[in-house]
C-alpha cells in the first residue's frame, strides 16, 4: 500500500504521532528526561545492588579454570567450557572478574545500567518510527517489575546485554532503511551477531523489523524490505539451532520431561501467550519459579488458550485496514516470544513452562501499543484536563517503580529467593530441593532433610532429591541411611554419575573400600571426565595399597582439571612416599601457586625438602604452614624436631622447640609417642634431661603398646643419651 492510499484512520494515527511532544527532539529536555530515567532505574533496583549470587550465578561468574587468557580463549572456541555458548556474555564476566572479583556490586550495576541503556535506545527507536508516547513506553519498560528477574539476576546479563545489542542493531538498521548506506547495514549486522553471542533469543529481530516496516508502509517490498534482511535470518536461524543443540548436549534439555506432541506444544504456547500478557498488565504474584502446568490434549478447556490467542490476532488482522498498530504490536509480542513458547526445549521447562526473564524484550510490543493508545487518547483530552496525563502517567510509573523495588528484595540472597518462591508457589519441588541444598551448606542439616523429603512428596521418584537427601544424611553421619538413598537414586537413574560417586564416598566412610572402588569406577564409566571421582578413586586405591593405580587416577584427575589442588597434593604425597622426591616437590610447589594458603601442601613440601637435606627451606615451609593454620600439630611437631635435633647449630632453637612440641603434645593428649619423642628431644636441647627421660619413657610405653618395635629401639638409644646428659642431634628426622 502506498502512502497516498493510507486510510483516514491511519493518517490520524500518524498525525497524532508526529504532533506528540515526546516524538520531537528537544535537546536539553531529552538530557533531563534521560538522566531522570536512569536515576529512577537505579533507585528502583537499589535493593538488588548488593544481592548475593543465586542459583547458577556461580557457573557464570568466571570459574577459576577460565580466569586466564587461555580460559578466555576457551570461552570462544570450546563449546561446553562455559554453561552455555554465549561467548560475549562470558567474556564480559571474565573482564568483570578482573575488576571486582567475586564482589557482586559491580555485576549488578552493569546489569542495571545495561537495562537503562535499553530503555534509552527504545526512546530513539520509537521516535524514529514516529510512535507516540516514546518516553512513557521506555519508562514503563525500564520500571516494570516483570523485568526484575532479568536485571537483578547476575546470570541474566545474557538478557540485558543481548537487549542492548538487539535494540542497537534495530536503531542502526532503521538508519540504513532511511539512508541505504552500507556502513549502517554492516553496523546493524555486526551488532546483531554480537547480540546472538550474548543470547540467541534475539534471533527474531529480522522478523520484528519486517513487522515494523509493514506497520509503517502497509505492505512489504521484496527488494527493499525482505532481501536485505535475509542474511540476518540465516545467521539467526543457525545460531538458534546451535543453541538448541547446546541445550540438549550440555545443559540437559532432553528426556521424558520434554516429550510433548505438536498439539501439546501448541497448548503450552497458547497458555504462555496469555500468561505473559497477563503479567504485563497485572504484575502481581511474580515468582522465580511458577507452577508447571499439567498439559494434556485430552482436556478440552486447555484448547481455549490457543483459540483465544488466535481469536485476538484474528481480530487485530480484521482491524488492520483501519489501524495496523494493534496487529503489529501483537505480532512483535508473539514473534519475540517464539523461542520460549514451548516449541523448542529449554532446560527450565523441567520445572515450569514460563519465567519472567523469557519475555524481557517481548513485552515491548504490548507496552508500546498501550502507551501509544494512552498518548493519543490523552491528546484529545489535553485541552479540557491538561493535568490528567501527567498525573495518571506519574502515578503509573511510581506504582511500577515501587513494585520493582519490592520485587528486588526477593533476590537479596539464595535463601531468601527460595523461601519467597516456596511462599508463592508451595508445590515447587525445585525450590524445596534448592532450599535444602542451601540449608545443608550452612549446616542446618535437619532442616535440609525436611526440604528434601518435601521435594519427594511433591515429586516421588526424583533421583536428584534422593541423592541430596543421602548427602544430608551423610553429613549427619547416618551412613547406612545415606547409602540407601544413593542406591535408590541409582535405581531410578542408572546413569546418575554423581549418585554413584556419592555412594562410593559413603562406602569409604563405612569401611567398605572395595565396594567404593567399584562405584567410583562406575561413575567414571558414565562420566569419564569426572575429576572428583578420579581423585577419590585414587584415595581408595591408596588404602588398598594399589599405589601405581592411585597415581594414574590422580594424574587423570589433573588432566581433566589442572588446577585441582587436592588431587595434586595427594599425588605429591604418594610420590614422596614412593621415593620420587623431586617430582613430589614440583607438585607441592604447583599446589601453592594455585592455592597459596594450602597448609597441607606447604607442610608436605617441608617434609620433601627435609628428605633432600634442605633443612633451612624445610623450616621456612613449616613456619609458613603454621602461619596459615596455627593449630596443625604435625607441623608443630616436625618443626620442633628440626629446631631441637638439627646438626646445624645455627638452625637449632631449643626454647621454640619446647613451645611447639608442648603444644603438639597437648593437642594429642599426651598419647602420641612421636610427639613425646620430640618433646623429649626439645627438653634435652634445653638441658632439662630429667624431663627428657620422663617423656621418652612414656613414649617407649606407648610405642610398645602400639606394636612399633623400630620406634622403641630408637627411643631406647635416645634415652641413653639423655641419661648421659647429652642432647640428641641428627641432620634430618
Amino acid at each position: 500500500m502506498s502512502p497516498k492510499s493510507k486510510t483516514h484512520a491511519h493518517r490520524q494515527e500518524a498525525a497524532a504521532a508526529r504532533s506528540s511532544p515526546d516524538t520531537q527532539p528537544t535537546g536539553k529536555r531529552d538530557w533531563i528526561f534521560g538522566l531522570l530515567l536512569v536515576f529512577a532505574v537505579m533507585v528502583a533496583y537499589q535493593p538488588a545492588w548488593n544481592g548475593k549470587p543465586i542459583w547458577d550465578d556461580d557457573e557464570h561468574i568466571t570459574k577459576p579454570e577460565l580466569r586466564s587468557l587461555d580460559g578466555l580463549a576457551r570461552v570462544w572456541i570450546e563449546p561446553g567450557a562455559s554453561q552455555q555458548y554465549y561467548p560475549l556474555v562470558h567474556s564480559i564476566f571474565w573482564v568483570e572478574h578482573r575488576f571486582w572479583g567475586d564482589r557482586t556490586l559491580g555485576y549488578h550495576l552493569i546489569n542495571i545500567l545495561l537495562h537503562a541503556c535499553s530503555a534509552l535506545l527504545l526512546v530513539k527507536i520509537l521516535r524514529r518510527m514516529e510512535v507516540p508516547g516514546a518516553w512513557l513506553a521506555a519508562a514503563i519498560f525500564a520500571l516494570h517489575p516483570v523485568e526484575v528477574e532479568s536485571v537483578a539476576w547476575i546470570s541474566e546479563l545474557k538478557n540485558t546485554l543481548s537487549g542492548v545489542c538487539c535494540l542497537g542493531a534495530a536503531l542502526v538498521y532503521l538508519n540504513f532503511d532511511r539512508d541505504r548506506k552500507g556502513t549502517f547495514y554492516a553496523g546493524a549486522l555486526g551488532l546483531f551477531v554480537l547480540g546472538l553471542m550474548a543470547k540467541t533469543v534475539i534471533a527474531t529481530l529480522p522478523a520484528a523489523l519486517l513487522v515494523v516496516f509493514w506497520w509503517k508502509r502497509g505492505g512489504l517490498s521484496w527488494k527493499k524490505d525482505v532481501l536485505p534482511l535475509l542474511p540476518f535470518f540465516v545467521v539467526g536461524i543457525v545460531s538458534g539451532l546451535f543453541t538448541a543443540w547446546m541445550e540438549r548436549k550440555f545443559v540437559g534439555a532432553e528426556g521424558s520431561e520434554f516429550d510433548f506432541s505438536l498439539i501439546e506444544r501448541c497448548l503450552i504456547a497458547g497458555r504462555a501467550f496469555w500468561f505473559y500478557l497477563g503479567k504485563l498488565f497485572w504484575p502481581v504474584n511474580l515468582v522465580f519459579i511458577y507452577p508447571r502446568w499439567n498439559i494434556s490434549q485430552a482436556v478440552w478447556w486447555q484448547y481455549l488458550f490457543p483459540a483465544a490467542a488466535l481469536l485476538l490476532l484474528g481480530g487485530a488482522w480484521l482491524l488492520r485496514r483501519r489501524l495496523r498498530g494493534p496487529l503489529a504490536g501483537l505480532l512483535f509480542f508473539a514473534g519475540t516470544l517464539v523461542p520460549a513458547l514451548g516449541f523448542f526445549n529449554v532446560y527450565p521447562f523441567r520445572y515450569s513452562f514460563v519465567a519472567d526473564h523469557f519475555q524481557y524484550l517481548a513485552g515491548i510490543g504490548p507496552i508500546v501499543l498501550a502507551t501509544a493508545g494512552i498518548t493519543i487518547a490523552s491528546g484529545f483530552l489535553a485541552r479540557r484536563k491538561p493535568l490528567l496525563k501527567p498525573v495518571l502517567c506519574g502515578g503509573l510509573l511510581a506504582a511500577l517503580g515501587m513494585l520493582t523495588w519490592r520485587q528486588c528484595g526477593m533476590y537479596a540472597d539464595i535463601e531468601t529467593l527460595w523461601l519467597t518462591t516456596i511462599d508463592r508457589n508451595p508445590n515447587s519441588f525445585m525450590a524445596h530441593l534448592n532450599l535444602g541444598i542451601v540449608l545443608a551448606q550452612k549446616g542446618s542439616v535437619n532442616e535440609a532433610i525436611t526440604q528434601f523429603q518435601k521435594t519427594l512428596e511433591i515429586k516421588p521418584g526424583y533421583a536428584k532429591a534422593h541423592n541430596n537427601l543421602g548427602l544430608a544424611l551423610l553429613q549427619k553421619a547416618s551412613v547406612d541411611e545415606a547409602i540407601a538413598q544413593f542406591q535408590k537414586a541409582i535405581e531410578i537413574n542408572p546413569s546418575y554419575a554423581e549418585a554413584c560417586y556419592n555412594l562410593g564416598n559413603a562406602l569409604v566412610q563405612k569401611g567398605s573400600v572395595d565396594e567404593a572402588i567399584v562405584h567410583y569406577q562406575q561413575a567414571l564409566q558414565i562420566k569419564p571426565d569426572y575429576a572428583e571421582a578420579c581423585y577419590n578413586l585414587g584415595n581408595a586405591l591408596i588404602q588398598k595399597g594399589r599405589v601405581d593405580e592411585a597415581i594414574a587416577n590422580y594424574q587423570k584427575a589433573l588432566q581433566i582439571k589442572p588446577d585441582y589442588a587436592e588431587a595434586r597434593n595427594n599425588l605429591g604425597k604418594t610420590l614422596l612416599n614412593t621415593g620420587r622426591v623431586d617430582e613430589a616437590i614440583t607438585h607441592f610447589k604447583k599446589v601453592l601457586q594455585i592455592t597459596p594458603d594450602h597448609a597441607n601442601a606447604c607442610y608436605n613440601l617441608g617434609l620433601a625438602l627435609l628428605q633432600k637435606g634442605r633443612v633451612d627451606e624445610a623450616i621456612t615451609c613449616f613456619q609458613q604452614t603454621l602461619r596459615i593454620k596455627p593449630e596443625f600439630p604435625e607441623a608443630q611437631n616436625d618443626l620442633a624436631w628440626v629446631l631441637a635435633t638439627s646438626s646445624q647449630a645455627s638452625l637449632r632453637n631449643g626454647n621454640q622447640a619446647m613451645e611447639l612440641a608442648g603444644q603438639a603434645n597437648q593437642r594429642a593428649g599426651g598419647k602420641n609417642p612421636v610427639f613425646l619423642r620430640t618433646l623429649a628431644a626439645a627438653c634435652g636441647e634445653t638441658g632439662r634431661f630429667g624431663d627428657a627421660i620422663q617423656n621418652v619413657q612414656k613414649a617407649i610405653e606407648l610405642a610398645r603398646a602400639a606394636g612399633q618395635p623400630d620406634l622403641v629401639e630408637q627411643l631406647n638409644g635416645e634415652s641413653k643419651l639423655y641419661e648421659a646428659g647429652i642432647p640428641f642431634h641428627q641432620q634430618i628426622k
